[in-house]
């Protein structure tokens, strides 16, 4: 295996560039739909007839600002997620971790492309899966800075607990429901359907997710760091289930509300904390695969490494 000081410091750096970068287009793209300004440049892949990086700034007003905004940023964000996929593929020893960078740049292109046929067949479907590729586009940029970093770097001795399978398997489930409550916000977000879903999945999610944090918190606290990311999780949960409620509240009690700054901004943090907590989830995930082993795993390791006495 390639040591510390041997491993390019590159790959890291752009996965890490690349995932800050696509939290604040994830908020970008939320604003568009919030201001209902999804349509606002009705062309692509130009903006009104212009080349899109050479439109003038001073037409920038109203939902065009939003629109062509969240443009220009996705634009920059698939350019990192390139110098991310070349970086890899030259600095990479490990396959699998290429392939996976080729799996971001293929996931970016469709994403650019998805955002651009919603424009241009303007139907409401793709604008759900655009919301949904940029989900699994974060999570996926995020383990890719989790891959490359130092810490994946150092292969750990695993903790031997009883319940270290019931941990990964609730791991798993729980990043399966927050993204398929993800799905289902995306469809109340633009099309007002499932609303009730939505709040029953908030509580499956919820309950899911205080199980495994708590469960972690309680027996593995000697594992800071997967401690840490369970105690985020749960934090996040609290602030994404107060600003869902906030966000319930004003759409349906309030008249009026729907494009007043307060309910935007809700609206839209809503998204990107749910974002968080996916991306949480899913590097809490790998971690406790990554630290916890149960029983038989370490006696086969045991086996293969010849330590094992009949």
């Amino acid at each position: 295996m390639t040591t510390d000081f041997q491993r390019s410091p590159w790959p890291h750096r752009f996965a890490l560039l690349t995932a800050i970068a696509t939290f604040p287009l994830l908020f970008m793209g939320g604003l568009v739909t919030s201001m209902g300004a999804g349509l606002a440049v009705p062309d692509w892949p130009t903006t009104f007839g212009y080349n899109m990086f050479a439109y003038p700034w001073s037409k920038m007003v109203g939902g065009i600002f939003y629109e062509h905004s969240h443009r220009l940023f996705g634009s920059a964000v698939g350019f990192l997620t390139i110098l991310l996929t070349i970086s890899l593929w030259r600095c990479e020893s490990r396959p699998w971790l290429r392939r996976l960078g080729a799996a971001a740049l293929g996931a970016v292109i469709v994403q650019g492309i998805l955002g651009g046929l919603r424009v241009v067949w303007t139907q409401t479907t793709l604008a759900i899966m655009h919301a949904c590729v940029a989900q699994a586009f974060f999570a996926l940029a995020a383990s890719l800075a989790l891959f490359t970093s130092p810490e994946w770097d150092r292969q750990p001795e695993k903790k031997i607990s009883a319940d270290a399978g019931r941990i990964q398997r609730l791991g798993l489930t729980t990043t399966g429901l927050l993204y398929l409550q993800l799905i289902l916000g995306a469809m109340v977000r633009h099309r007002g359907e499932f609303i009730a879903w939505h709040i029953i999945g908030a509580a499956v999610v919820a309950i899911h997710v205080i199980l495994l944090a708590n469960r972690i918190v309680r027996r593995h606290g000697d594992l800071p760091t997967l401690a840490r990311s369970a105690v985020l999780l749960r934090g996040l949960l609290l602030l994404q289930l107060s600003l869902g409620f906030a966000a319930y509240f004003a759409k349906f009690t309030v008249e009026g509300v729907l494009l007043s700054p307060y309910f935007v901004l809700l609206a839209t943090s809503h998204v990107v904390i749910g974002a968080l907590m996916l991306v949480t989830s899913v590097r809490l995930t790998l971690r406790a695969f990554r630290f916890l082993g149960a029983h038989h795993q370490a006696l086969a390791s045991r086996f293969a490494s010849g330590q094992a006495s009949l």
